[in-house]
């Protein structure tokens, strides 16, 4: 598998410090077949950690707020259960390690790993079932909120995509890697003529919703806002992931971004 991250030790949590609230969001990408039972295949997924001070009287601006990631992608369709085993890895982290875990309807994330597993998972079984708990949750467990489903105190529109939530709440997510083309296909390009741009495209897609969502929950929990004209996430998530991927280097990225291309390695 691919593992891109700005930790150390990309499995394990970056170091917590005192007074603050952590928050750890996860997004997990998955080809979609509803034609046969369990036929949804994940292939990627990622983790944001957001690390929030307490006891301040006004909550953090977001934009101010450094994250760690960790991103992980087969490189191959066979390692898709060594990807299930990982993602339960950074579930029970995040379990040990984390007060708020989010995620955008979280729960089909949770079950489509739970449905491709080679072996049970209890981390996975739990985190579905703390899910499911998550307005009462058991003491010393971390709370679940799930921006597609707890975040509606923030909106008045009607629609629950991420996208829509994101706009609404004026976070700029624009996400240029699905212009003409779908995920799947990116997918089935990497996969069949090791495309790495196209692999990188889902990466960083996968990311931005990891963070947009962190965003999301953290103001829904009034741990953190942004400014009122609007938070560029892709702006954010450049200047953390700055040399990750070369996708991030290219012009119809940097096009988002309001800053000059320092390369042309990437259509």
């Amino acid at each position: 598998m691919i593992t891109t991250s700005n930790l150390t030790s990309p499995t394990r949590a970056p170091e917590k410090r005192s007074a603050v609230v952590r928050l750890a969001s996860i997004d997990v990408e998955w080809t979609k077949n509803y034609r046969i039972k369990n036929g949804n295949r994940p292939f990627c997924y990622s983790v944001v950690w957001l690390d929030l001070p307490t006891g301040v009287r006004d909550p953090s601006d977001l934009a101010d707020v450094p994250f760690h990631f960790t991103s992980v992608y087969v490189e191959d369709a066979d390692e898709q259960p060594a990807l299930v085993r990982s993602a339960a890895n950074a579930l029970r982290t995040a379990t040990n390690s984390a007060d708020l875990i989010t995620g955008h309807q979280l729960c089909s994330d949770l079950a489509v790993l739970a449905a491709t597993a080679d072996r049970p998972q209890p981390t996975i079984d739990q985190a579905r079932a703390s899910w499911k708990q998550r307005n009462a949750p058991a003491e010393g467990d971390p709370r679940y909120l799930d921006t597609r489903f707890d975040a509606g105190h923030l909106l008045t529109g009607t629609s629950r995509r991420l996208v829509d939530v994101c706009t609404e709440l004026r976070l700029d997510v624009t996400q240029p890697e699905l212009r003409g083309t779908s995920m799947t296909a990116l997918h089935r390009r990497w996969l069949t003529e090791a495309d790495a741009t196209a692999r990188e495209k889902i990466s960083v897609l996968n990311l931005r919703h990891s963070l947009s969502t962190a965003y999301v929950a953290a103001h829904a929990a009034g741990l953190g806002h942004w400014a009122p004209e609007g938070l560029n996430v892709n702006r954010v998530l450049a200047a953390t992931t700055t040399g990750a991927w070369d996708w991030l280097a290219s012009p119809t990225f940097h096009s988002l971004l309001g800053e000059p291309c320092l390369s042309a390695t990437a259509p």
